[in-house]
């Protein structure tokens, strides 16, 4: 997540706030991603290569992530230059992000649809971020919540 959040950097996350409304584009939420995301990129189901994954394998690792959300249940999602690319609109205004470069997932044009109850979830050093372009969306009841104030460092405490 960087440059957002420093490796070791220290969260709070509102574990309850799902309970009272659906996740927002734009999140940072801390959840546990599919079973295989943690040993490297292993997709639910297979696709091309010019698409992000479009299904996740169905268990849940036990480790638990942090990353934005950029695209919600019944979205069309592309990937051009590092950008979401959602129901038609690429979102290029994304000063938080380290620009994708010429990594592999940087530009995925064949668009995907986001499944009901899934999210996907893209990490804010595009080209060098393990996210749901390698291992599919996350499904609601995966999301631990969402992160909202870092506490560690002192020098780096603050609303997310």
């Amino acid at each position: 997540m960087e440059p957002t959040l420093d490796v070791g950097q220290r969260v709070l996350v509102n574990r309850f706030i799902y309970d009272l409304h659906d996740p927002h584009l734009g999140d940072i939420v801390v959840f546990h991603p599919p079973a295989g995301a943690d040993n490297g990129t292993e997709c639910g189901v297979p696709h091309p290569q010019d698409e992000a994954c479009p299904k996740p394998t169905p268990e849940q690792s036990d480790q638990n992530f942090i990353k934005r959300i950029v695209a919600g249940p019944g979205d069309k999602l592309s990937i051009k230059d590092g950008h979401p690319v959602v129901n038609g609109v690429e979102k290029s205004d994304e000063s938080y992000i380290v620009p994708c470069g010429n990594a592999g997932a940087c530009n995925l044009p064949k668009t995907i649809t986001i499944p009901a109850g899934m999210y996907f979830m893209m990490g804010d050093n595009r080209g060098a971020s393990d996210d749901s372009r390698f291992w599919g969306p996350v499904p609601k009841d995966w999301i631990i919540g969402e992160a909202f104030f870092t506490y560690w460092p002192p020098d780096r405490i603050g609303f997310l």
